[in-house]
């Protein structure tokens, strides 16, 4: 089965009952989706976006559970392999080999970083955030701690892409997302 975004929700939300993991799950989608047209695959932008909403399955033995859960309930392999291959070298040895699979692997941690950026600017918002506030915090190791700096910075390397044209393309992606404040 390959779920629809709505069904991927309901999915995540069997077992996430925190606000923000389903939080993240819903960007992480918005920006996977954003992701889709930019890059060409248009026709696939709710199948990404599943990927991205299921990507937070669960977060315990995170990349590990959430298989077996996925699965279970049935969900395509590919979905499967996807989801799991955003916690490559972390707790998992499924590379990132697609170009989705490789947009979750950047975005997933810096989705995580710009929106604590955010929150920290006067508008408490991505719609005026410019890549230089964010380079500045990423270089900043105790702000959001919990951010990956080498995950993004790998992911980048993954994509052929600068860290500045990740950073610039994930915020403008989530300027778009209902789900970001």
């Amino acid at each position: 089965m390959i779920p629809t975004p709505e069904e991927a929700f309901a999915l995540l939300s069997q077992y996430n009952t925190g606000e923000f993991h389903l939080n993240h799950g819903r960007i992480v989608g918005d920006v996977l989706a954003w992701y889709a047209g930019a890059l060409g695959y248009g026709d696939q932008a709710d199948y990404w976006k599943a990927v991205g909403i299921l990507h937070e399955q669960w977060t315990e033995a995170h990349c590990v559970k959430s298989q077996e859960l996925l699965r279970q309930a049935g969900v395509d392999e590919s979905i499967v392999r996807a989801t799991a291959s955003h916690g490559w070298g972390i707790c998992v040895d499924i590379a990132p080999e697609l170009e989705m699979e490789k947009v979750l692997y950047a975005a997933d941690e810096l989705t995580g970083l710009i929106g604590a950026v955010a929150v920290m600017r006067p508008s408490k918002s991505v719609d005026d955030l410019e890549v230089k506030s964010v380079k500045k915090k990423f270089k900043d190791k105790k702000f959001a701690a919990g951010c990956d700096r080498a995950v993004i910075t790998k992911g980048a390397e993954l994509l052929g892409w600068t860290l500045e044209e990740l950073m610039e393309k994930t915020i403008l992606a989530m300027r778009e997302s209902p789900s970001v404040p």
